[in-house]
């Protein structure tokens, strides 16, 4: 513990000479940490597999190409980023000039969660390092090889005064979160993220949150399903559900119910092969054996509550197995829809309408994404209006992540703040005002003792400006 005191200090006392860097020598950093992180992608590759299982695929798409991209947007506009901007001047100062310039906000810690455990390590770094700050990364313990490999990925392409890696347990997490960091970005469930927000809360330091949450997937009578079917069944079982945008749950209306069940099954059919019972080379484990019994036990309790697996429902505890699984006959008060599902269980419910899917949407606690199929104007209107989201998406799943010039975070339970491209270089920076007066100001007219002259000119001032 005694070393995370002398990491955080040290990165103190550069704060002030970090916040003097140029715009060429943040995207030499960014750039530096990219070509090095891509010289171990073998490194990557082996350490995700021995965690999760990963496919090489299924890490070049999300892990690698969500790393390169987020990297190569932020060197390619760190420079407009960074420049103070002049403001425009109300008429009863037009003596003035005023501009904002984001300054950093010193020393930021990250974090980061085990679903995907290299890439939300370091986008967050590169945000951070963009807006010239030091970082501290916690990366999960439950997935520790790819741990190993972030931090050797740091201390080749930083000094630990700059940037670090701190491994460990909850202690660690806990010892970090006693320290005056400036900001913090946690990745997690609401539940520890009101932790870290309590903590955040002891030092004044500013949050980024981004918790998941209940992701809801609305199909209506006018969706294309097949388009729909293989959509929601490659974005919900990536990573076996383990992704905090994942399409938690579907509504569907009755009357393209059966027809959405049916393309769901050909797509994960033949997306993993056979009847699902064993495993796939395309398809990885479920993290650890906490998160394989807590699903086991929501399969059990969502069946016993009266669903009906219509596909899958198969495991194997030796290997963390736990096959893409799909759930009929749900209803509303199943307690399969109390909380986030975070794996391959996906349960359809029957709605009558569309009116019907948003008010079961607005009863529940605000969700981080949500996903609309439809070709009905108005009922994409009705959505767009009628619900609170991190973010909406229509006839497609999770794609809002991928695009840098979108802002990515929840609100309330499924998020604070927000980051990616400009808005991650906004969450770590402070936006400082700036005003400058010239040597007249008209406030010299109306300086103590207030006259009666003096309280006319107020009069006019407030009516005229």
């Amino acid at each position: 513990m005694q070393n995370i005191d002398h990491i955080f200090n040290s990165q103190q006392s550069v704060c002030a000479s970090l916040a003097a860097t140029t715009y060429k020598e943040r995207q030499r950093k960014i750039r530096l940490l990219l070509e090095n992180f891509l010289d171990m992608e073998s490194e990557v590759l082996a350490a995700l597999s021995k965690d999760l299982g990963k496919s090489k695929t299924e890490v070049y798409l999300a892990e690698i190409l969500g790393v390169k991209t987020e990297a190569l947007f932020a060197i390619k506009n760190i420079k407009g980023w960074m420049k103070k901007r002049r403001v425009s001047t109300p008429a009863a100062i037009a003596f003035t000039k005023s501009w904002v310039k984001p300054e950093p906000k010193g020393s930021v810690l990250i974090i980061s969660p085990w679903n995907y455990p290299i890439m939300l390590c370091l986008n967050p770094l590169i945000a951070a390092i963009a807006a010239g700050n030091t970082s501290i990364i916690k990366p999960s313990e439950l997935t520790p090889e790819s741990g190993k490999v972030v931090q050797r990925l740091i201390k080749k392409t930083f000094k630990e005064e700059e940037v670090a890696v701190v491994l460990g347990e909850k202690d660690v997490a806990e010892k970090l979160l006693s320290l005056p960091f400036n900001h913090i970005l946690f990745t997690g469930s609401p539940e520890i993220g009101k932790i870290v927000m309590s903590a955040a809360a002891k030092h004044l330091a500013g949050v980024t949150l981004e918790l998941g949450g209940k992701s809801p997937t609305i199909v209506d009578s006018s969706a294309n399903i097949k388009d729909a079917a293989w959509k929601i069944a490659f974005f919900k079982f990536a990573n076996a559900g383990q992704t905090c945008t994942a399409p938690d749950y579907i509504l569907c209306e009755e009357s393209v119910h059966d027809s959405l069940i049916k393309e769901l099954k050909n797509n994960l059919v033949n997306f993993f092969g056979g009847d699902l019972e064993g495993g796939s080379k395309d398809y990885c484990s479920i993290a650890n054996d906490v998160h394989f019994e807590r699903l086991v036990d929501a399969l059990h309790s969502s069946t016993k509550s009266g669903s009906t697996v219509s596909l899958g429902g198969n495991m194997n505890k030796k290997t963390r197995y736990f096959s893409p699984t799909i759930l009929t006959g749900v209803q509303e008060d199943n307690p399969i829809m109390m909380n986030e599902i975070f794996g391959p269980l996906l349960p359809v419910i029957k709605v009558s309408n569309i009116d019907s899917a948003i008010n079961y949407i607005n009863k529940k606690p605000k969700p981080l994404a949500l996903y609309l199929f439809s070709k009905n104007k108005k009922n994409k209107d009705l959505v767009l209006n009628s619900t609170s989201s991190g973010g909406l998406v229509i006839n497609d799943c999770v794609l809002h992540h991928t695009n840098p010039n979108l802002p990515f975070g929840g609100i309330n339970n499924s998020g604070v703040g927000s980051y990616h491209g400009k808005f991650g270089f906004d969450a770590f920076s402070h936006q400082k005002a700036i005003l400058e007066s010239s040597g007249f100001s008209p406030f010299k007219l109306l300086l103590p003792p207030y006259t009666k002259s003096k309280e006319r000119i107020a009069t006019l001032i407030k009516k005229f400006f």
